[in-house]
Parts: C-alpha cells; sequence; structure tokens
C-alpha cells in the first residue's frame, strides 16, 4: 500500500533512518491519506530521541520537548517529530504525569486514541497496522485501541473526539467504545472550555452536526452544554413543529451552510424555549419571548466556552432576530439591514430558511415566500446602493460643524434623524437635501 508523502515528510522520515533511527508518518495524516483526503497536517513518529532529531536538523522548535516533540522547520512550514513514548499515570484526566522514552513503535501506537488513529506509513516497510485500524476504516468505525475505560480515563477529551471524528468521517462508534464513553462522561468536567469548544465546534462544522444527540443519548452534552439536553426534552405542541425543540435545533443544523457562526447560530437560537414555554387552555403550547431569551443563553454559554468576542457578536445578535419576521417591502428591509448590519443580514436569511425547512410544514409556503420576497428586495437595495446606515449617508459629521452643528451629541442625534427620513424614502439621500434638513432640525433645537 503506497501513500503519497510530501517531500519535506520523505526528507525528515530518511534523514532519521540515514541515522539508525526508526520514523514513519503518524496519526490522521496516514487516516486521511487511506481516506483518499488530504491531511491538514503531518506528524512524524521515531525512535530518536528528541536532543538527537535537533542535531540532525538546521532548524527546529521545541514544541513539547519535555514529552518528545521537537519541530522540523523547512521554510515558514513546520513538522512535528515525536520520541516513542509510554505515557505515565494520568492524574488530570488530561495529560501524563510523565512520559518515558522507548524504542518500541508498538508501545507508541498502543496509547493512541483510535484504531484509524493510530497507524503509521513510509516508503520503506509501508502501513504499520498493529491495532485493526484498516479494518475499522473499512467498517467505518470508531473504536478505542485496547480498553476504552483505560483509554479515556487517561484523556476524557477523547470521549468528545469519538463524537467527533463520527461526525466528521460519518463512522459509527463500536459498541464497548460507546458504552465506556457514556460511563466516563462526567469525567469531562476536568477538561478545559477551550479544548471542549474545539470539539464541539468541529463537531457542528462537519457533514454531521446532527450527531450531537449522540453526544447527548452519552451524557456528554449534560456535562459541557447542559442547556442542550433542556431544548432534547422540552416538547413543541404546536402546528408549527413536529418535534421537540432539540430535534428541531438538529434539523436545522443540517440545513444551513458549515460556517462557525450559521452553526453555532442554529445551535442556540431556540435555546430559550424551555423558560419561556406556556401552554393555552387548548393545550398548545407558546414561546413568546424566546429570541431574546435565548440571546441571553448564547451569550452565556459562548462566553463560557471562551469564544472570540467576534462571533459571540454576531452570533447573539443572529439568535435575537432569528424569529423577527421581516415584512417584505423596501422600508422595512432597509431599517432591518440598519439594525443588523450588511455583513449579517443574508446570514439572517440563511437562518430563518434552515428554521422554517426544519419546521412542520404547516404555513411553509407562505413563510418561504415571505423570506424569498425580503431577499429580492436585499438584493435589490444593494445593488442600487441605497442607504441603511449612517455610514451611507451623503453627509457626515464634518459636514454638520460646517453648518454650525457644533456640539457632538447634538451631531449624532442629527445624523440619526437624517438616517430615518432616508430609511423612508431612499431618494432623500442628497448632500443638498439632508444638508437643508439639517439646518431645519439645527434651528428649531436652538
Amino acid at each position: 500500500m503506497k501513500i503519497n508523502v510530501p517531500k519535506e515528510v520523505q526528507e525528515i522520515i530518511s534523514v532519521l533512518q540515514e541515522h539508525g533511527h526508526d520514523a514513519y508518518a503518524v496519526g490522521g495524516c496516514v487516516r486521511d491519506s487511506l481516506l483518499g483526503r488530504a491531511p491538514a497536517d503531518w506528524d512524524i513518529t521515531t525512535s530518536a530521541k528528541p536532543m538527537e532529531v535537533k542535531h540532525l536538523f538546521r532548524r527546529t522548535v521545541d514544541t513539547g520537548i519535555q514529552h518528545g516533540t521537537v519541530t522540523v522547520m523547512f521554510g515558514k512550514e513546520g513538522f512535528e517529530v515525536t520520541t516513542y513514548r509510554i505515557d505515565g499515570e494520568y492524574e488530570d484526566g488530561r495529560h501524563p504525569k510523565e512520559v518515558t522514552f522507548t524504542g518500541e513503535v508498538r508501545e507508541d501506537l498502543r496509547r493512541r486514541d483510535f484504531t484509524i488513529n493510530a497507524m503509521a506509513y513510509n516508503d520503506k516497510e509501508g502501513l504499520l497496522d498493529l491495532f485493526g485500524g484498516i479494518d475499522d476504516l473499512n467498517k467505518k468505525v470508531i473504536r478505542c485501541v485496547g480498553n476504552p475505560e483505560e483509554r479515556f480515563t487517561e484523556d476524557a477529551l477523547r470521549i468528545m473526539r469519538a463524537v467527533r471524528f463520527a461526525g466528521q468521517l460519518g463512522f459509527s462508534i463500536e459498541e464497548k467504545t460507546k458504552q465506556a464513553a457514556s460511563k466516563l462522561s462526567g469525567n469531562l468536567e476536568k477538561i478545559s472550555a477551550e479544548r471542549i469548544e474545539t470539539e464541539i465546534r468541529k463537531l457542528l462544522l462537519s457533514n454531521h452536526p446532527e450527531l450531537l444527540r449522540t453526544a447527548y443519548e452519552l451524557g456528554i452534552t449534560e456535562v459541557v452544554l447542559p442547556e442542550f439536553d433542556a431544548i432534547m426534552q422540552t416538547e413543541q405542541n404546536t402546528p408549527h413543529h413536529f418535534t421537540n425543540v432539540g430535534e428541531h435545533t438538529l434539523k436545522a443544523l443540517e440545513l444551513i451552510p458549515a460556517n462557525k457562526v450559521l452553526r453555532y447560530t442554529m445551535l442556540l437560537h431556540d435555546m430559550g424555549k424551555p423558560k419561556m414555554k406556556t401552554t393555552d387552555e387548548n393545550g398548545r403550547d407558546h414561546f413568546k419571548g424566546h429570541g431574546e431569551e435565548s440571546e441571553r443563553i448564547a451569550n452565556e454559554v459562548l462566553h463560557r466556552l471562551k469564544m472570540d468576542n467576534d462571533t459571540i457578536k454576531k452570533v447573539t445578535k443572529l439568535v435575537k432576530w432569528h424569529d423577527v419576521r421581516t415584512q417584505p417591502t423596501p422600508k422595512a428591509v432597509r431599517k432591518a439591514m440598519n439594525k443588523l448590519g450588511e455583513e449579517l443580514y443574508p446570514l439572517l436569511l440563511q437562518v430563518q430558511y434552515a428554521d422554517t425547512m426544519a419546521q412542520s410544514t404547516y404555513q411553509r409556503e407562505e413563510k418561504l415566500e415571505r423570506i424569498h420576497k425580503v431577499k429580492v428586495i436585499y438584493e435589490q437595495i444593494i445593488e442600487e446602493k441605497q442607504c441603511f446606515s449612517i455610514r451611507n449617508l451623503a453627509v457626515n459629521g464634518k459636514d454638520l460643524i460646517a453648518i454650525g452643528v457644533t456640539q457632538g451629541k447634538r451631531i449624532g442625534e442629527i445624523l440619526n434623524i437624517l438616517l430615518e427620513d432616508v430609511l423612508e424614502e431612499p431618494s432623500h439621500n442628497t448632500k443638498e437635501y439632508l444638508l437643508e434638513l439639517a439646518k431645519n432640525k439645527n434651528r428649531q433645537e436652538a
């Protein structure tokens, strides 16, 4: 079996072999190559000790030398080279207390998480598959190397990685691996928020974000995202829906493009429904105000997961607006665009489309027709360069100062007045008209 290895990786392996060391490409790069995918990066495992690796290559970086990892640099690109090792006792559910270097590649591979990630390759020896990785690739199965309880006890994050790999690859999780994940899911409390977020994001951006359901069934979300458990347990007795809130969310995730902001928005858009749920005398459920409550929860969840501020701002805004149905008139669309901004408004339309398609067929055609009409109007506004924000006005603060408006607060007030006028009638966005209007408003105030 031949794998197309980059020339830099070939060179590193060759240099190590020429000096009497074993060396292989290992892990995800081997897995992805066998699946016909382009590896994101290439890792190398070797019998050479870290200082021996540093001695053999001109430019290296001590990436994690205490754990045996040295990065060999070729230009601006780096390749991690790690010494075969045996991990000591895991005290924190994430990192070994100590590592012992070994000359046996088998010992190194047996400490890895899943069989599909425990294969190694070099051109001289071909594929080294000691734990049935090829068989599991063919069966499309995620299976721990050796005892799954031991693997998950060593590193609790592997529990989330099992579900994430299943989502990315479209695989199922082997039964004993699944049982161990469920039994030990509580250990995820030991894992940092940043690492939890990375796994959630990778699952959300995979081809199968609906496998968040598996995370729920295994007790993972109970630890890392309890808000999801709440929506999975919230029924919706309304003609607009045919599933509970959680199943609706999973369907919406499948329907939205694999974009971080969009997928997080769909994950969080209905998180406020459990709290806002009411039931009328006819037994029909209502969720009035759930948009703002979902916004609050989204903000809380994303901060807890240490998400960057830009993503938090965009997602929470889209969550707040997801259920606001703009009327298909130019004036209404311009005002909505003003509140959301040019960047977010087309994303809102995608959110509302996915949300609608994940609902029941009740009034679906009418809902989709409104979204389509709004989209056409939005595109016309963009094409005609109609004004929908202060920065699009034909005048600015300097122009107002020139006509005698001197106070900063008053400048802002008048600009907002001018914008309101232009949102009503875009043809008013001329310098002559707006300066005359500004003079009149300033006189009235005086």
